[in-house]
């Protein structure tokens, strides 16, 4: 029987376990952190061993494989002294891939991932596919292989599950953009970053298909020095393409074998050029899966977004609050500030990853009239704005931003939340962020 060693409690780690008993592998999970109760509970449903607070490197060492956490570097001594002994150290993804027949849809990117792989879904769900929705959002995609028989599987995908993956590969991958994010994990190279991203292409086959951004400089750099055997799919806003997905007279039009028009960007449910581009890369994806035109269509113009991505919360005394927790690097807030219309009071602020705000400068001169920082660590926002805003004020907690930010807004302005950053230093993570903000803005 061989030993399968799991480091990390959470979702992905508790799906492997379910689906490495299920494939009769002696299982082990450890985390160094308290292990939820609710996966906890899982576990000794399926009495799985476990153990939480510590690693028991003698138990681990014996492992014929291991499953990491896509949150555990690999600087971990542990992790090093694995690899140095030579046992294998593989993501959930990687795991979950060898026991499913399903055709996957892979989605990653800097931004727009999480809205991609939910449009997939939905377009796939109204066509009547037998879809499961995972990876960095939902069930987990082991979990799903070892409970639910689905047809199809839209996984989205982070950087760090990528890096650990050996033979996955989707049948088609979505590649939304690439901006610097999570330098920190990558040496503070963008090149390894990016070399990460395109991992999820490595293993296909000419029969697969990479859905891709043709307006993205990193991107076609890349393709432009590396050869892949799948089929290259472009988007572009900017162009017309002689294969993939462009826009025409505000049509959206899908060129593969055959042409056609989709529908008006007008009627689109979600707004702002970023989504128009999420939403012709689910549309492409899902043509390819035989989805018939109009029922993209459909799917398309009655889409709900995703929760704490650009999500309305209120309008109080004639100001919109705007929840958009979910923007943890700089681009993502970029599109945020891009799409407002009014004057802003924009709350940012969290732990920082190496973020350069300078790309913001524009956008800020135009739109911001406030900023209220909501950070432990706010010194390189304040050095960034304070020549461009005239009010910057520094909060503790989403409910005092919100008491300044009710204070400082006017009728006719937007209250942004849209941090640039990661969460962990005042919240658990971003849904607990966006949720205190949302909850702060219901009780004003």
């Amino acid at each position: 029987m061989k030993n399968l060693v799991i480091l990390g409690g959470g979702e992905s780690g508790v799906g492997t376990a379910i689906l490495g008993k299920q494939k009769g592998y002696n299982v082990f999970v450890s985390d160094k952190g308290i292990i939820a109760q609710k996966y906890k509970d899982v576990l000794l449903n399926n009495e799985i061993e476990f153990e939480d607070g510590s690693h028991t490197e003698a138990k681990i060492f014996k492992a014929d494989v291991v499953m990491k956490s896509p949150g555990i570097p690999d600087k971990v001594q542990l992790i090093v002294t694995l690899k140095e002994k030579g046992i294998p150290i593989i993501s959930e993804i990687e795991f979950a891939s060898k026991y499913t027949n399903g055709v996957v849809v892979g989605i990653t990117g800097s931004n727009g991932k999480t809205t991609t792989t939910m449009l997939v879904n939905h377009i796939l769900k109204k066509a009547n596919l037998n879809v499961g929705m995972g990876g960095n959002i939902g069930k987990s995609f082991a979990q799903q292989v070892a409970e639910d028989n689905f047809g199809f599987h839209v996984l989205e995908l982070s950087s760090f599950q990528l890096d650990g993956i050996v033979d996955f590969a989707p049948h088609i991958a979505i590649l939304t953009n690439i901006t610097p994010d999570h330098l920190d994990r990558y040496n503070y190279l963008f090149e390894n970053y990016i070399n990460s991203k395109f991992r999820i292409t490595e293993n296909q086959k000419e029969n697969d298909f990479l859905i891709y951004d043709a307006d993205d400089e990193v991107i076609v750099n890349w393709l432009n020095n590396n050869k892949l055997k799948a089929t290259l799919l472009p988007f572009s806003l900017e162009k017309e393409l002689e294969q993939g997905v462009y826009i025409k007279d505000n049509n959206i039009i899908l060129k593969y074998k055959t042409e056609q028009t989709i529908m008006s960007i007008t009627t689109l449910a979600l707004k702002g050029k970023h989504n128009t581009k999420n939403a012709m890369a689910a549309a492409m994806a899902s043509s390819l899966l035989k989805v018939r035109s109009n029922t993209i269509r459909e799917s398309l113009e009655d889409f709900e977004g995703a929760e704490h991505r650009l999500e309305e919360v209120l309008k109080i005394n004639g100001v919109q609050y705007i929840n958009d927790s979910k923007a943890t690097n700089v681009n993502a807030t970029f599109y945020a500030l891009e799409s407002m219309k009014t004057p802003t009071v924009w709350i940012v602020g969290g732990v920082d990853k190496g973020n350069d705000y300078l790309d913001l400068m524009p956008l800020v001169r135009e739109k911001v009239k406030a900023i209220i920082c909501l950070g432990i660590e706010n010194q390189k926002i304040i050095q960034t704005f304070n020549n461009v805003v005239d009010l910057i004020v520094e909060t503790a907690g989403a409910e005092e931003a919100v008491k300044v930010a009710y204070k400082i807004a006017e009728k006719g302005d937007t209250v942004l939340l849209s941090p640039a950053c990661a969460s962990f230093d005042l919240f658990d993570n971003y849904e607990d962020r966006g949720n205190k903000f949302k909850q702060a803005v219901r009780e004003l």
